[in-house]
Protein backbone atom coordinates (compact mmCIF):
# COMPACT_ATOMS: atom_id res chain seq x y z
CA UNK A 1 0.00 0.00 0.00
CA UNK A 2 1.25 3.49 -0.85
CA UNK A 3 2.10 6.06 1.80
CA UNK A 4 -0.52 8.42 0.38
CA UNK A 5 -3.04 8.70 -2.42
CA UNK A 6 -1.96 9.21 -6.03
CA UNK A 7 -3.49 12.69 -5.99
CA UNK A 8 -5.19 15.13 -3.64
CA UNK A 9 -8.63 14.36 -5.14
CA UNK A 10 -11.06 13.22 -2.42
CA UNK A 11 -12.79 10.78 -4.80
CA UNK A 12 -9.45 9.20 -5.70
CA UNK A 13 -8.46 9.00 -2.03
CA UNK A 14 -11.75 7.24 -1.21
CA UNK A 15 -11.42 4.82 -4.12
CA UNK A 16 -7.87 3.96 -3.07
CA UNK A 17 -8.98 3.34 0.53
CA UNK A 18 -12.02 1.26 -0.40
CA UNK A 19 -10.07 -0.72 -2.96
CA UNK A 20 -11.85 -2.89 -5.45
CA UNK A 21 -15.18 -4.69 -5.71
CA UNK A 22 -14.06 -7.48 -3.37
CA UNK A 23 -13.20 -4.98 -0.64
CA UNK A 24 -16.68 -3.49 -0.93
CA UNK A 25 -18.26 -6.96 -0.84
CA UNK A 26 -16.30 -7.81 2.32
CA UNK A 27 -17.42 -4.54 3.93
CA UNK A 28 -21.01 -5.26 2.84
CA UNK A 29 -20.88 -8.67 4.50
CA UNK A 30 -19.47 -7.27 7.74
CA UNK A 31 -21.95 -4.36 7.81
CA UNK A 32 -25.14 -6.06 6.67
CA UNK A 33 -24.37 -9.71 7.31
CA UNK A 34 -22.74 -9.39 10.71
CA UNK A 35 -19.89 -11.61 9.54
CA UNK A 36 -16.75 -11.01 11.57
CA UNK A 37 -14.62 -14.09 11.05
CA UNK A 38 -12.65 -15.28 8.03
CA UNK A 39 -14.58 -18.54 7.67
CA UNK A 40 -17.99 -16.81 7.87
CA UNK A 41 -16.94 -14.33 5.19
CA UNK A 42 -15.61 -17.13 2.98
CA UNK A 43 -18.43 -19.66 3.32
CA UNK A 44 -21.37 -17.24 3.21
CA UNK A 45 -20.21 -15.12 0.29
CA UNK A 46 -22.97 -14.91 -2.32
CA UNK A 47 -20.33 -14.12 -4.91
CA UNK A 48 -18.00 -16.99 -4.02
CA UNK A 49 -14.86 -15.12 -2.99
CA UNK A 50 -11.68 -17.20 -3.09
CA UNK A 51 -9.78 -17.62 0.19
CA UNK A 52 -6.61 -15.94 -1.12
CA UNK A 53 -8.61 -12.93 -2.35
CA UNK A 54 -10.48 -12.69 0.96
CA UNK A 55 -7.23 -12.85 2.92
CA UNK A 56 -5.70 -10.13 0.75
CA UNK A 57 -8.74 -7.85 1.03
CA UNK A 58 -9.02 -8.26 4.79
CA UNK A 59 -5.35 -7.30 5.14
CA UNK A 60 -5.81 -4.22 2.95
CA UNK A 61 -9.00 -3.16 4.77
CA UNK A 62 -7.14 -3.42 8.08
CA UNK A 63 -4.12 -1.55 6.65
CA UNK A 64 -6.48 1.10 5.24
CA UNK A 65 -8.11 1.71 8.62
CA UNK A 66 -11.58 0.37 7.76
CA UNK A 67 -11.34 -2.79 9.85
CA UNK A 68 -9.37 -3.94 12.85
CA UNK A 69 -8.29 -7.50 13.47
CA UNK A 70 -8.28 -8.88 16.98
CA UNK A 71 -5.76 -11.69 16.77
CA UNK A 72 -6.98 -14.80 18.47
CA UNK A 73 -4.98 -17.20 20.53
CA UNK A 74 -4.10 -20.68 19.36
CA UNK A 75 -7.17 -22.59 18.20
CA UNK A 76 -9.41 -19.50 18.24
CA UNK A 77 -10.80 -17.40 15.42
CA UNK A 78 -9.58 -13.87 14.76
CA UNK A 79 -12.39 -11.30 14.92
CA UNK A 80 -12.68 -8.41 12.48
CA UNK A 81 -14.34 -5.20 13.63
CA UNK A 82 -15.35 -2.08 11.76
CA UNK A 83 -13.57 1.15 12.63
CA UNK A 84 -15.40 4.47 12.64
CA UNK A 85 -14.19 4.98 9.06
CA UNK A 86 -15.63 1.57 8.14
CA UNK A 87 -18.94 2.39 9.80
CA UNK A 88 -19.14 5.65 7.89
CA UNK A 89 -19.20 3.68 4.62
CA UNK A 90 -22.88 2.89 5.27
CA UNK A 91 -24.15 5.87 3.20
CA UNK A 92 -21.75 4.83 0.41
CA UNK A 93 -23.16 1.31 0.49
CA UNK A 94 -26.69 2.69 0.38
CA UNK A 95 -25.80 4.85 -2.64
CA UNK A 96 -24.20 1.88 -4.42
CA UNK A 97 -27.26 -0.26 -3.68
CA UNK A 98 -29.62 2.45 -4.95
CA UNK A 99 -27.61 2.82 -8.14
CA UNK A 100 -27.54 -0.96 -8.61
CA UNK A 101 -31.32 -1.17 -8.18
CA UNK A 102 -31.84 1.30 -11.00
CA UNK A 103 -29.11 0.35 -13.43
CA UNK A 104 -28.32 -3.36 -13.00
CA UNK A 105 -30.33 -6.59 -12.89
CA UNK A 106 -30.99 -7.69 -9.30
CA UNK A 107 -33.12 -10.27 -7.53
CA UNK A 108 -36.02 -9.34 -5.24
CA UNK A 109 -34.62 -11.15 -2.21
CA UNK A 110 -31.16 -9.60 -2.53
CA UNK A 111 -32.41 -6.11 -3.34
CA UNK A 112 -34.95 -5.78 -0.52
CA UNK A 113 -32.43 -4.33 1.94
CA UNK A 114 -31.21 -1.77 -0.58
CA UNK A 115 -34.82 -0.72 -1.24
CA UNK A 116 -35.61 -0.40 2.47
CA UNK A 117 -32.46 1.64 3.13
CA UNK A 118 -33.21 3.89 0.16
CA UNK A 119 -36.86 4.41 1.12
CA UNK A 120 -36.26 4.90 4.86
CA UNK A 121 -33.41 7.33 4.22
CA UNK A 122 -30.80 8.78 6.57
CA UNK A 123 -32.64 8.07 9.85
CA UNK A 124 -32.35 4.31 9.24
CA UNK A 125 -28.74 4.67 8.08
CA UNK A 126 -27.93 6.52 11.31
CA UNK A 127 -29.65 3.84 13.38
CA UNK A 128 -27.61 1.19 11.59
CA UNK A 129 -24.38 3.13 12.13
CA UNK A 130 -25.23 3.57 15.84
CA UNK A 131 -25.87 -0.16 16.11
CA UNK A 132 -22.57 -0.92 14.36
CA UNK A 133 -20.75 1.42 16.76
CA UNK A 134 -22.23 -0.52 19.67
CA UNK A 135 -21.31 -3.93 18.24
CA UNK A 136 -17.87 -3.09 16.83
CA UNK A 137 -16.63 -0.20 18.99
CA UNK A 138 -18.49 -0.78 22.26
CA UNK A 139 -20.22 2.63 22.12
CA UNK A 140 -23.78 2.26 23.48
CA UNK A 141 -26.63 3.42 21.27
CA UNK A 142 -28.19 6.71 22.36
CA UNK A 143 -31.68 5.20 22.33
CA UNK A 144 -31.46 1.52 23.27
CA UNK A 145 -35.25 1.20 23.13
CA UNK A 146 -35.38 1.89 19.38
CA UNK A 147 -35.73 -1.19 17.20
CA UNK A 148 -32.42 -2.44 15.86
CA UNK A 149 -31.85 -1.48 12.23
CA UNK A 150 -30.33 -4.90 11.56
CA UNK A 151 -33.52 -6.58 12.76
CA UNK A 152 -35.64 -4.42 10.43
CA UNK A 153 -33.36 -5.26 7.49
CA UNK A 154 -33.31 -8.95 8.37
CA UNK A 155 -37.09 -9.10 8.71
CA UNK A 156 -37.50 -7.46 5.29
CA UNK A 157 -35.11 -10.03 3.80
CA UNK A 158 -36.97 -12.93 5.44
CA UNK A 159 -40.32 -11.64 4.09
CA UNK A 160 -38.82 -11.38 0.59
CA UNK A 161 -37.45 -14.94 0.82
CA UNK A 162 -40.89 -16.24 1.90
CA UNK A 163 -42.75 -14.59 -0.97
CA UNK A 164 -43.40 -16.84 -3.96
CA UNK A 165 -41.49 -15.84 -7.09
Amino acid sequence: MRDGPRSGCPINAAVEALGDRWSLIVLRDVIFGGRRHFRELLVHSEEGIASNILSSRLKSLVAGGLLTNEEAGRGRRATYSLTEAGIQTVPIMVALGSWGLRHRPTTPELSVRARLLEEAGPPLWQDLMDELREVHLGIPRLDPDRPLASELLHAAYERAMAEPS
